[in-house]
């Protein structure tokens, strides 16, 4: 009997059939563990988003206005580079995005990934760690800036458990 998969589409399918990916930029590990435990609960192929040049906590320190991250988010052309190591983009059918949450919407190099492998008529769904930001702020942007690709509403997933999350994606319709 073939396994049966929910779809963030809200549709069952057989789990041949669909394939998702789970992609996060994680510049701490924290969102990388729940990028972990989404890509367990959904049986998706996990992905890390790369940048080719690694921040460090000099570059993370939010407080400071020249700082790397700061820097990037001040500019909202920034697309800091990434590795372009995923393969076969166009095979999925459900893309998971996940990242912390960087004044209140998704860090630019998130722009750079979705910039890079495209994903237009594809779903998306976001996911976020924060310190005490929601998500609402991506999933708006991101709506607005690229229309062209099919948006379920992401969630912030700080202390998620694999129970939480699959309840979350069974509930994406």
């Amino acid at each position: 009997m073939a396994a049966l998969m929910l779809t963030a589409c809200g549709q069952t399918k057989k789990s041949n059939e669909m394939k998702a990916l789970v992609a996060y930029f994680s510049a701490t590990g924290t969102t990388e563990a729940v990028a972990k435990d989404l890509a367990e609960v959904t049986g998706a192929t996990l992905y890390e988003i790369k940048p080719e040049v690694k921040y460090t906590a000099a570059d993370l320190d939010w407080r400071n206005k020249e700082s790397r991250s700061s820097v990037e988010m001040a500019d909202k052309n920034s697309r800091p580079a990434i590795v372009k190591d995923l393969k076969d983009a166009d095979s999925f059918d459900v893309v998971y995005i996940g990242f912390p949450v960087w004044w209140y919407t998704a860090p630019t190099i998130i722009n750079t990934f979705i910039e890079t492998y495209g994903f237009e008529g594809k779903t998306v769904v976001f996911f976020a760690t924060s310190g005490g930001s929601s998500i609402d702020k991506a999933n708006q942007d991101f709506k607005a800036q690229y229309p062209k690709i099919v948006w379920k509403a992401g969630k912030t997933l700080n202390g998620a458990t694999k129970d939480d999350i699959k309840t979350w994606v069974d509930g994406l319709k």
